[in-house]
């Protein structure tokens, strides 16, 4: 391990120049941001935040976050109209755009660095009014915190993280965060203490102080707030996979682990995938993402309801105004009669209600081995397209978000996966049909 770890910790470190050039385009940033707050008395603070100003940044890819500070009095009416209009104007030069998070904040590129211009409250620790207000104390905490090769070790988690498709800390990923991954190396030391540690952790294990009690399936506890467990962002499937990957990686290290690698793909996976497309409205990622997760929960059930087992399933968007819900199936067609089972014979009144309501559309009824009356019933659709079309069309509020409602009604395309596909979409459900051998090892 030892070997290939050295190797990575090297290709981290970021050269003089590039550092060079990030601080140039941090300060371009940083002053068009204080030239606008000066004609906002609301504001009364500003400074770096995130994995910039916390050198933790990745050579390649490195957000400016510039965080403006509000009196704590100011109004969230206030707080958000003076926040984006600061954004704005600061990054006119540079075609700024709103992004959401529990506030919308202000985005913009400068020379393909991202900048967010983002707004929180100027607070004591623990009176948090937003979010974003504990930023700054993360900021400061890890300023102190992490020394000079921790700094370079929590670059090599992002880079392994990154590498297999769990960094990220946004709605469409639920993986894990840069500020995650400090923490982390903070706890453990080290990126091999971290991975160790990981590797063998348990049910319902600590990470960090605190008297609170989770029910996530690990906890990471924020260090600037007891009462906060990071974890909760991060989906258990992201949790699973960083456990069995750090196993695999101390089991056989290689260098393989911290670069993107081809997944082994089901030959027949398409054939029982269920895809429905349809074109969105612009709006924020953040939104957007959110509904077409939760429209994915809620087909599931109706899918399930339906006699369909689902057995995975999930939402991809392409950000610019086209979205697929992905279903996994363990078949597209089922039988077309099906067995509902109904009250055991002593209980008079709910016989009496289960033989009204089924007798005349039963194929057959008899009372089986445990004493329930079973009656046999044929299903409307037992194609799996025919199903979700007539759901759509006759009860789509029963399994849309009421934000994506209208979308759908403008139109909706429901295919199976191996038939007339884009690339792009094609490369969108591999994910669901596909195993990462790094994750699922043999010893």
């Amino acid at each position: 391990m030892k070997q290939v770890l050295s190797k990575i910790r090297k290709s981290v470190i970021i050269s003089e120049d590039v550092k060079k050039l990030k601080k140039q385009i941090a300060d371009e940033a940083y002053l068009l941001v204080e030239n606008q707050i000066k004609n906002h008395p609301e504001i009364i603070g500003l400074e770096f935040g995130g994995s910039y100003a916390k050198d933790t940044w990745l050579s390649e890819e490195a957000d400016i976050d510039i965080f403006i500070k509000f009196k704590k009095t100011i109004s969230e009416e206030k707080f958000i109209e003076i926040s984006k209009k600061v954004g704005f104007q600061s990054m006119k030069k540079y075609n700024p755009y709103v992004r959401y998070s529990e506030h919308p904040y202000v985005e913009a590129k400068i020379k393909k660095t991202k900048i967010n211009v983002v707004p929180c409250y100027d607070v004591n620790s623990g009176e948090w009014k937003s979010s974003a207000d504990r930023s700054p104390f993360h900021t400061k905490y890890m300023e102190k915190s992490l020394t000079h090769e921790m700094r370079n070790e929590v670059r090599m988690l992002k880079i392994f993280l990154k590498a297999n498709k769990i960094y990220g800390s946004e709605i469409a990923k639920q993986g894990f965060s840069g500020y995650v991954s400090e923490v982390l190396i903070l706890n453990f030391g080290n990126f091999e203490n971290t991975i160790r540690s990981i590797g063998k952790i348990q049910q319902g294990q600590i990470i960090g102080k605190t008297s609170k009690v989770f029910e996530t399936s690990i906890s990471i506890i924020d260090p600037i707030d007891s009462n906060r467990n990071l974890a909760a962002a991060i989906s258990n499937e992201n949790i699973g996979k960083f456990i069995l990957l750090c196993r695999a990686f101390e089991n056989k290290p290689k260098l393989e682990f911290f670069t993107q690698k081809k997944l082994k793909i089901s030959k027949n996976g398409l054939e029982n995938v269920l895809v429905i497309k349809f074109s969105f409205k612009n709006r924020s990622p953040d939104i957007i993402w959110g509904q077409i997760k939760r429209a994915t929960s809620s087909l599931t059930t109706q899918l399930e309801l339906g006699g369909f087992n689902v057995l995975r399933s999930k939402a991809h968007s392409d950000n610019t105004g086209e979205a697929c819900l992905f279903f996994l199936l363990e078949s597209t067609k089922i039988p077309i009669n099906y067995s509902k089972s109904g009250p055991d014979f002593f209980r008079v009144s709910d016989c009496t209600s289960f033989i009204s309501k089924n007798i005349t559309k039963t194929e057959l009824m008899w009372i089986n081995d445990d004493g329930k009356i079973i009656a046999l019933e044929k299903r409307r659709h037992n194609e799996v397209v025919k199903f979700m079309t007539e759901l759509l069309k006759n009860n789509l509020q029963t399994g849309i978000p009421k934000g994506l409602q209208s979308d759908f009604r403008k139109g909706v395309e429901i295919t199976i996966g191996n038939k007339n596909l884009s690339k792009s979409i094609k490369e969108a459900v591999l994910d669901l049909i596909s195993t990462d051998d790094s994750i699922f090892h043999t010893n």
